[in-house]
């Protein structure tokens, strides 16, 4: 199985899972520096962005802000579509604030970053999360090989590693992984 073939089925959970959070809802996430709607703000233009650069020739992914529309599901289904469609036939690299990576590596990175966010928004708004587990477990070598001393630690861009059981399910490791207790709650309980 392909990235492509477990990204979009991830994406397209995810608008399914952002359709059930109200449009305000305030709530903190497990992503530190963003509330709930902060973060769903976060998805919608970050999916903006990669769809667009992976229909640019060029690979160029614009960093504008997108306003979100009600509950941005159908944004996030229709970027879905727009990212199923484009990487028929991608460009080699996508380039975001100058900096560029090959698609290859790229994907990997963006179905980490959305799994990892559909759970932040699960487990903040009690809603349901249960991606491919094999989307999980490609997930978890790549992010594990990827989050080194330069990404992970205090005041980076992840967290440091929380310890997790090795027998635990694949996405209490992978968001272990990126710095995240598995066990949080939005009270904190």
């Amino acid at each position: 199985m392909t990235t492509h073939d477990q990204l979009v089925p991830v994406l397209r959970s995810l608008s399914r899972l952002v359709g059930t959070i109200a449009p305000d809802d305030s709530g903190p996430t497990p992503c530190t520096e963003f509330t709930v709607s902060e973060l769903r703000g976060h998805v919608v233009r970050w999916m903006s962005a990669f769809a667009a650069g992976l229909e640019d020739p060029d690979g160029v992914c614009p960093t504008d802000d997108v306003a979100v529309a009600g509950d941005g599901a159908a944004q996030v289904a229709a970027l879905a579509d727009r990212i199923d469609a484009a990487l028929a036939s991608p460009p080699e690299s996508l380039s975001i604030d100058g900096a560029a990576m090959p698609t290859a590596m790229a994907l990997p990175m963006i179905l980490a970053e959305y799994l990892v966010h559909g759970w932040d928004l699960a487990v903040s708004t009690g809603g349901r999360w249960d991606p491919d587990p094999a989307a999980v477990e490609a997930s978890i070598v790549f992010m594990d090989s990827m989050l080194g001393p330069d990404y992970q630690g205090e005041g980076k861009d992840f967290g440091p590693r929380v310890a997790v059981a090795h027998d635990a399910p694949a996405l209490d490791r992978l968001v272990g992984l990126t710095g995240r207790d598995p066990g949080w709650t939005p009270n904190g309980a």
